[in-house]
């Protein structure tokens, strides 16, 4: 397991790279399932990107990233980006790897982030319970097990608004049945 401050150190050098070239982004994936849900192990950081603001900067970006210390290869990423794809970075320093999406996979999460203090002194935008909630059951969709137990826990603490707004996105996206399926299973192994 990394130490907090490996976490801290890294999200918070990236955080920097990307809000001074004026790339919008938010955390999501296992860090925010713990922010909104129950502690659980993570071994990397997920982060959505802006991909427009990304496709302008992504020259600057490269060059920084590697002169802050992440190791990339920069034609996958270039690669990556042009298709709205994922790419990874990973931080020598820290040892800690980064999936970075350049693209929203639920249409307009990047303007209902919030910013959260994640770390004593560093608050950053983190991906809505709602849309994290969301794409958990995208992600069961594509068949991950782990999303399974991180959905459930973030609908345990999600409020009634927030459980109208998953249904009515999950209902958007062709996801209902799924979202029946996944609340009415049980926790316990069996």
């Amino acid at each position: 397991m990394f130490p907090v401050e490996a976490f801290q150190d890294t999200v918070g050098k990236l955080a920097g790279i990307l809000e001074s070239l004026g790339i919008r982004f938010h955390l999501t994936g296992g860090v925010t399932s713990v922010l909104y849900g129950e502690p659980r192990l993570t071994q990397d950081i997920d982060l959505v990107v802006d991909p427009v603001a990304l496709t302008e900067q992504l020259d600057v970006f490269l060059s920084t990233a590697v002169r802050c210390g992440y190791l990339l290869e920069a034609d996958t990423v270039r690669a990556a980006v042009s298709r709205r794809g994922m790419f990874q970075l990973f931080d020598q320093r820290e040892a800690l790897k980064l999936d970075l999406y350049a693209r929203e996979m639920i249409p307009g999460e990047l303007n209902r982030s919030s910013r959260v203090e994640l770390f004593v002194g560093l608050e950053l935008p983190v991906v809505s319970r709602v849309d994290a909630a969301v794409s958990k059951l995208i992600w069961i969709s594509k068949g991950s097990h782990k999303s399974r137990g991180d959905f459930r826990q973030i609908m345990r603490l999600a409020t009634e608004l927030d459980c109208a707004q998953i249904v009515a996105s999950a209902q958007q996206l062709g996801l209902k049945g799924l979202l029946e399926t996944v609340l009415s299973e049980s926790d316990q192994i069996e």
